[in-house]
């Protein structure tokens, strides 16, 4: 299992996996949010292939940006559909967040609208590139909101908690 990049400085109720490229637009985002101080670990895919992949063991949302210029097909890059297709890494995803711009038209955040179809995943929310500041008090608030509930219902032993995102390959 690899170490969060942002390790939780309470105990932790969940985790969130990030890409972010050279832009670092994705990783300003998740810096603003502060999960670490709510019981989040935040983790990040390495941006490199050569680079060890990332091993994730804990309930976690994937937050992702949308590539491709528009083009629906290319929303995904090969380090994310890597993560995606370590099987375990994908039994732990619980919800995805995407970023994305909205001169996309159509394939305005499709990363995530790809990766909830093919993991079986509620898309959680989308923001445009490096979100607004009601953005970031959104996502803070509705990822522990969302990891609270999850983990509520756990305990509560219902049927429906225990969603996990079991497709097959992200391909697109």
């Amino acid at each position: 299992m690899s170490a969060p990049e942002h390790a939780s400085t309470a105990p932790a109720i969940g985790a969130v996996v990030y890409f972010s490229s050279v832009s670092e637009n994705t990783s300003r985002f998740i810096s603003r949010c502060r999960l670490e101080d709510e019981g989040i670990n935040v983790y990040r895919i390495p941006r490199r292939m050569d680079e060890e992949p990332l091993s994730v063991r804990e309930p976690y949302v994937i937050v992702v940006p949308t590539y491709g210029g528009g083009n629906a097909d290319k929303a995904l890059l090969p380090q994310i559909k890597r993560f995606l297709n370590d099987r375990v890494n994908r039994s732990y995803i619980r919800g995805v967040i995407a970023s994305g711009n909205t001169n996309f038209g159509d394939a305005y955040c499709a990363a995530g609208d790809i990766i909830s179809r093919k993991c079986g995943i509620p898309l959680l929310y989308r923001f445009e590139l490096m979100g607004m500041p009601e953005d970031v008090r959104k996502v803070r608030s509705g990822v522990v909101d969302f990891f609270t509930a999850l983990n509520a219902a756990h305990t509560n032993h219902h049927p429906q908690s225990t969603t996990q995102g079991t497709a097959a390959h992200v391909h697109q």
